[in-house]
């Protein structure tokens, strides 16, 4: 008599020795928090800025922490404490490693130098 097939889904077979194990994942980004961007939330200059930073942190590799001053009284003391006649608004960009900074809206290629 012959073997009825059987059906339903095939069965895999186990690959013999060694599996390859998926790597893990890396952070693209460097989060050493050296970069910070000041910004209101109704702010049309720091909303301008938000493509520029996005590409920064693509094309750098970085990770800019942005930091709301508008609504958030602790975020508004921090940029207090570093803004001492500096710029006095927002978009307002700290370098921590550096000390430089950008006040206001500007290119990408400044913003490219600053995180340098």
């Amino acid at each position: 008599m012959p073997k009825k097939k059987k059906r339903g889904a095939p069965k895999h077979k186990k690959a013999k020795g060694k599996t390859k194990k998926k790597p893990a994942k890396k952070s693209a980004k460097k989060s050493n928090g050296n970069l910070i961007m000041f910004h209101g939330t109704e702010c049309p200059h720091c909303r301008n800025m938000d493509p520029s930073v996005a590409r920064l942190e693509k094309e750098l590799g970085v990770k800019v922490q942005k930091l709301e001053v508008w609504h958030d009284a602790k975020n508004a003391e921090i940029l207090e404490k570093i803004d001492t006649g500096l710029c006095g608004g927002v978009p307002f960009f700290w370098n921590k490693k550096t000390k430089r900074y950008i006040c206001g809206e500007v290119d990408y290629e400044t913003l490219r130098d600053w995180a340098k």
